[in-house]
């Protein structure tokens, strides 16, 4: 199986990684196609873009300027993305066995990358996946990337020979995964949380899940998505009643 993730808005840009191993980026020419465009862009005609604050939007304006194919300066992803995911998968803990497995079966889908391993560089940017940037290829950068990143699943699952993707990722960044270039099944696992007498998806708590699935496949060198159904960390516990095929529940109850 592989797994797929979004990426993080919030980065750090601090902490030292945890390795020195890294790769490049697939598609970097793409990447760049894109920062080309975004350099056209005032701080404020970005912010409205983005609806980004001035401070954010000034400091993107920077980013694209600074932004370069040469990767010698910069981080791997999965150490620099800083969101509730990352904050689930807690990549930086991973014993090196457990992170050739993410850099093997996990993949990052990203605006501005189209498709990251865990250990691609990266520089700092913001781009998010749903954003109405018009390009040569489109309206959008769900045009501008096509089929570029099912392809790439593609590829990657004839290499691990996978047989199923897990989709862990937003809904704003899954669109972004061509299901008639796909050549995998799909499946959905879905974290909900009893909250005021029903079972509800809580986005904070949701997110952190979805990251804490992928490091239990990782720690476990899962490769057959049926062992996912014993994920039982922080509460959650698969729900056959509420599932089906394409699509897993899994549930808990806060504490009072």
């Amino acid at each position: 199986m592989l797994i797929v993730l979004s990426p993080a808005k919030s980065l750090d840009l601090e902490t030292p990684p945890t390795t020195t191993l890294h790769t490049e980026p697939s598609f970097l020419d793409h990447s760049e196609q894109l920062i080309h465009r975004l350099r056209e862009f005032s701080p404020a005609e970005l912010g409205e873009l983005m609806d980004l604050s001035d401070n954010l939007s000034a400091l993107n304006v920077a980013r694209y300027a600074s932004w370069t194919k040469d990767t010698r300066d910069a981080r791997q992803a999965v150490m620099t993305f800083n969101g509730d995911v990352y904050d689930g998968l807690d990549a930086r803990t991973l014993a090196p066995k457990q992170l050739d497995y993410a850099q093997a079966r996990i993949r990052i889908l990203s605006g501005l990358y189209g498709m990251l391993r865990p250990l691609d560089l990266i520089h700092p940017h913001r781009l998010e996946m749903g954003t109405r940037l018009t390009t040569a290829r489109g309206k959008s950068l769900y045009d501008f990337w096509g089929d570029t990143i099912a392809n790439a699943l593609n590829q990657t699952a004839r290499e691990q020979g996978a047989e199923t993707l897990v989709n862990l990722a937003s809904e704003e960044y899954f669109k972004s995964v061509k299901p008639k270039a796909l050549g995998l099944p799909v499946l959905t696992p879905l974290f909900e949380d009893f909250k005021n007498g029903k079972y509800k998806i809580i986005s904070f708590y949701a997110k952190r899940a979805r990251g804490l699935m992928a490091r239990y496949a990782a720690v476990k060198g899962i490769t057959d998505p049926q062992k996912l159904k014993k994920f039982d960390v922080d509460g959650y516990r698969f729900v056959p009643d509420a599932s089906d095929e394409k699509t897993w529940i899994f549930r808990r109850k806060l504490e009072a």
